[in-house]
């Protein structure tokens, strides 16, 4: 089930909603859970005992390693744990990929059909997984009740694009939460935003990129679609993420944030930081730092980056493009750790900030041409038609068509991923706040309620007029 659908604007969120608050606080976990299941059984019918599986696999594991005679042994439990997590993501996800490399080999005929791939399996197995690895360091209490465990894994609002959210990070929660008017209407205002950026921005930016997939090719249209797509993936995800920390805020979550304007970014190290924090954060706390980290030489960084980013590149798919994607990243994130950092803040500040800025979206929107080919062959026809590489013309008229139409909404939408919109908002509730005390009622104090309102009404007149679009994560 999509949030921008009207299944789930109309029916499923408000009967959620209903039941969850009429019902006691002992019974709202197994509200959201029992929402949860009907909500991944609404598109995964087939899946959702596989769901169900994994959660109480990985809650029985918890107790088990805690209860290890010995280090050793809740380490072996540990590996058995992960291993498990690891062999159920790869016969879904890179089975298909492994077996076609195999028969490529050995020119052995292999009538293997991989199976279809679970929604959302790539972010709840790395919530499985580190809950696992948080218990045995002890960094997480066990959780001792499976209906909690199960409700954490498979909470709706997060479970199918992330963000990957560690126990850790709403075990309190699960167990007491508050819930208040406030909370509630900031967490709709986020959970509105999110869906004006997927069914506004995101479906309309994808208008341009399929013209670019079905027509000819030139390089003014070659960048046209490059920077339409690397707008949309970041409008559809974004907007995923704010809709599930908005729906999170609504049940009383926190939710960890998962963009933080990656767009004005002035290096791919500070990019990383503020693009999918979530996994970033995952890869760095389970794999790179239990690898060394930086802490064991030139070449042991070398080596460790290479890992983790080849994995980041793999997690998103059993594609050479997103091996060679993460390949991409691993080798930037390299040149800046040796030198190219350095050498950028020997410049003025202004021009080193600039520098680096346009060379970080530079490859950022290199990286998702790659990213979202087909192929390897597509992906080096589309990288080369930027360059102009295989007879492809300057323009067309097509092109020029295409760029003065969607120029607008190709401005509008870098404009939106800047910090300009929120800073309003934070102006907003600042002016708000200053009047809260005097006599007559405040301008502000209706603005955020009416903008969602607006937002919510443009949304749903898009979702009307529009056919069916998936979020761009979901097939990750």
């Amino acid at each position: 089930m999509l949030f921008s659908s009207a299944a789930f604007l109309f029916a499923f969120l408000p009967l959620t909603l209903l039941f969850y608050f009429m019902a006691p606080r002992p019974a709202k976990n197994h509200v959201l859970l029992i929402a949860s299941l009907l909500f991944y059984f609404y598109g995964e019918p087939v899946y959702t005992f596989l769901l169900l599986l994994s959660a109480f696999f990985n809650w029985g594991m918890g107790l088990l390693i805690t209860k290890a005679s010995s280090k050793k042994a809740a380490a072996r439990l540990l590996f058995f744990t992960v291993s498990a997590n690891l062999s159920l993501l790869f016969y879904y996800k890179y089975s298909g990929f492994f077996v076609g490399i195999f028969a490529d080999l050995t020119k052995i005929p292999l009538s293997f059909s991989p199976p279809a791939l679970p929604i959302g399996i790539s972010f709840y197995t790395f919530q499985a997984m580190s809950y696992a690895v948080d218990v045995y360091r002890g960094d997480a209490r066990v959780e001792k009740d499976p209906l909690s465990f199960a409700t954490y894994l498979c909470l709706f609002p997060q479970l199918i694009a992330g963000p990957i959210v560690r126990y850790t990070e709403v075990s309190q929660e699960l167990k007491d939460r508050s819930h208040s008017l406030g909370g509630f209407a900031d967490g709709a205002f986020l959970f509105v935003v999110g869906l004006a950026k997927k069914v506004i921005l995101a479906d309309t930016l994808a208008k341009l990129v399929r013209l670019w997939q079905e027509g000819e090719k030139s390089v003014l249209f070659a960048w046209l679609y490059a920077v339409a797509f690397t707008l949309e993936i970041y409008f559809d995800f974004s907007g995923y993420s704010d809709m599930a920390v908005g729906l999170g805020r609504i049940f009383g979550f926190s939710f960890p944030r998962n963009f933080d304007y990656p767009y004005i970014s002035s290096s791919i190290t500070e990019f990383w930081r503020r693009w999918h924090i979530t996994l970033s954060s995952w890869f760095k706390s389970y794999v790179y730092i239990p690898l060394g980290g930086n802490r064991k030489g030139k070449a042991r960084l070398a080596l460790n980056i290479a890992v983790v980013w080849l994995l980041t590149g793999f997690w998103h798919g059993s594609s050479w493009t997103f091996l060679l994607w993460g390949a991409l990243y691993a080798i930037l994130l390299l040149i800046e750790k040796f030198g190219a950092l350095r050498l950028l803040g020997r410049l003025p500040r202004f021009f080193g900030k600039t520098v680096g800025h346009l060379y970080t979206l530079f490859f950022v929107v290199l990286g998702f041409v790659l990213f979202n080919a087909a192929s390897l062959p597509a992906a080096l026809s589309d990288l080369g038609a930027l360059f102009g590489a295989g007879a492809v013309p300057l323009y067309d008229r097509r092109a020029l068509y295409y760029a003065k139409s969607f120029l607008p909404l190709l401005l509008f939408s870098a404009l939106a991923a800047t910090p300009l919109f929120h800073r309003l908002s934070a102006f907003l509730s600042a002016g708000r706040s200053k009047k809260a005390d005097s006599a007559s009622p405040s301008s502000f104090a209706f603005w955020k309620p009416a903008a969602t309102l607006t937002l919510l009404i443009l949304s749903v007149s898009f979702i009307a007029g529009e056919s069916f679009r998936p979020f761009l994560y979901f097939r990750f």
